[in-house]
């Protein structure tokens, strides 16, 4: 990764130095010491050298397009003809081509990225912290810095995103994030709880604990209400039970907690003629109200105080609502034996996120929701999607992204979704009945700017973009892609054999005659448009 700022920096000083040398009067020689003393010291602040890594220089010559491995599609879910995708390569590519086909249109964002502990075991690209690094936090800043962005820019205008992160890069990041989707747009953050008795250092305490630092795209946001389940302590509180059909019940105090008022401050006689007096700070409701439930049979008269009965059956959720402190979700070592369990083989991934921790994130929107993961690593967040959708009835989609370093995009993270849609694992051993779904895999690949077939070229990858975009396959029998004159002319003339025909993606570039406008018309039709490499053709001059 080059160091931009450093060399930017390099050349000014240098030119300071020339500077200098022209000019020998005091008061000129002040003003140039002050600018140097100015450029070389240390900042106040979220302040980082911006360095330019090595799928930014690639995208100085070539154009990245996604090429579909058709070998690794999985359709297991025919019924529900959407599906979700695993893009390989760099993130960042596969950002900028998102940015094509999901600009404002993704509704959560979860991310675990690489961890920066400052031991030089930040890598990516294979790039490492480099001692001689201005700021330690350079590189991993200025890495997600530009993720970040373009991650802002693919949310909804009620989009969430949420990033785990450890204790050394947790102040860094959330400055960040401040910066990028605006203060006033930070949620929360969560503590979850790791392991429950983490690896000692040399004078410091055991660290049990990560983050999830959570934001907003804007104040459109919403949150739904998720739910901690009861703690065996309070669930063993439900052992009352009248044999009356409603199951069994705790009592809960029918007293205010504080600031009593002059409806809710009486005396209560029950229908024995039995006199309860009010409690010091009042009753929780009006006497009307607690009437109605003793002539419904949900007074408990035992004890001194006057109780009401809580069914567990009547219940709207199993717990109470999340704080910010997730300590009921499994630790990392369940995450890893789980994983294990999915692929059948020990070992080939460590330290994977627990699916319950995404999913929670998950859950915290709506039941609908396109969801990304662009570090998805060995692919928790795709199987946190199909297992939500199963609980709760949702129709959410994921889009996953990661390299193929060591081949963890086809051997770990390709293979563990492919156990969970299928239910087979590697072996061909049984893993569950699965849980049907459909997925498309994608491979980055490029273009180079200078062909001389460019407009071609990109051509090629369209119908890559138009399936990511609209979340479909297109086989020219539901979903058709029209390309030429010709085409469309035999499209037109067999329209009557198109009998479960769903869209139909046309060139702009074919001429459509009067009929096959008014027949487009009647169906569910886009025009492929340039946008999708509008940028890129015209700096290359292909069109105007």
């Amino acid at each position: 990764m080059a160091n931009l700022s450093q060399i930017k920096r390099e050349k000014m000083l240098a030119f300071l130095e020339k500077l200098k040398e022209q000019h020998s009067d005091d008061e000129s020689l002040i003003a140039i010491n002050q600018i140097e003393r100015e450029l070389t010291s240390k900042k106040y602040g979220l302040v980082w050298e911006q360095h330019e890594e090595e799928v930014d220089v690639k995208m100085r010559t070539h154009i990245p397009v996604f090429t579909e491995d058709k070998e690794r599609e999985i359709i297991c879910n025919p019924d529900n003809e959407d599906f979700n995708f695993l893009l390989e390569g760099d993130n960042l590519h596969s950002l900028r081509l998102l940015e094509k086909t999901h600009k404002g249109k993704i509704d959560v964002i979860y991310i675990d990225p690489p961890y920066n502990r400052g031991k030089k075991d930040f890598r990516y690209d294979d790039a490492y912290i480099a001692e001689e690094d201005t700021f330690r936090n350079s590189k991993w800043l200025s890495f997600m810095s530009e993720r970040l962005m373009l991650a802002k820019r693919l949310m909804t205008d009620n989009g969430l995103i949420f990033i785990s992160i450890d204790d050394y890069e947790v102040g860094p990041l959330k400055v960040l994030c401040d910066e990028i989707f605006g203060v006033e747009n930070f949620i929360n953050i969560f503590i979850w709880k790791r392991n429950s008795s983490g690896k000692t250092e040399k004078d410091k305490f055991t660290v049990n604990t990560e983050y999830v630092v959570a934001y907003s795209k804007s104040y459109k946001y919403e949150l739904n209400d998720v739910y901690k389940p009861l703690a065996e302590s309070s669930q063993k509180m439900y052992n009352k039970d009248d044999n009356d059909g409603r199951g069994k019940y705790a009592t809960v105090s029918l007293q205010k907690p504080r600031d009593p008022g002059p409806e809710t401050t009486y005396d209560y006689i029950d229908n024995s003629g039995k006199v309860w007096p009010c409690p010091p700070k009042g009753w929780r409701m009006k006497y009307e109200k607690i009437k109605a439930l003793e002539n419904d049979g949900r007074l408990y008269f035992e004890g001194k105080s006057l109780r009401v009965k809580d069914y567990w059956n009547e219940r709207k959720n199993a717990g109470k609502r999340i704080d910010t402190l997730w300590d009921d979700l499994p630790e990392n070592s369940a995450a890893s034996k789980t994983f294990d369990d999915i692929i059948g083989i020990k070992g080939l991934f460590n330290n994977p996120k627990p699916v319950e921790l995404i999913s929670r994130c998950i859950s915290i929107s709506h039941k609908n929701a396109t969801v990304l993961d662009f570090f998805a690593g060995s692919g928790t967040t795709g199987q946190a999607v199909l297992e939500r959708n199963k609980e709760d009835g949702g129709n959410r989609h994921f889009i996953l992204c990661t390299n193929n370093e060591n081949n963890i995009c086809e051997e770990v993270t390709y293979q563990r979704l492919k156990t969970v849609i299928t239910g087979k694992r590697i072996d061909g051993s049984e893993y569950s009945k699965g849980i049907p779904a459909n997925l498309k895999y994608y491979k980055t690949d490029f273009v180079a700017k200078d062909s001389e077939e460019l407009y071609d070229d990109l051509l090629a990858h369209i119908v890559e973009m138009i399936q990511l975009e609209y979340g479909v396959k297109v086989d020219n029998k539901k979903y058709v892609m029209i390309m030429s004159d010709k085409e469309m002319d035999e499209f037109e003339k067999n329209i009557e054999n198109y009998t479960d025909l769903k869209s139909v993606f046309i060139n702009q570039d074919v001429l459509l005659s009067t009929s096959q406008e008014q027949l487009l018309n009647r169906l569910d039709s886009y025009i492929i448009p340039d946008y999708y490499f509008d940028f890129e053709l015209r700096e290359a001059g292909e069109i105007w």
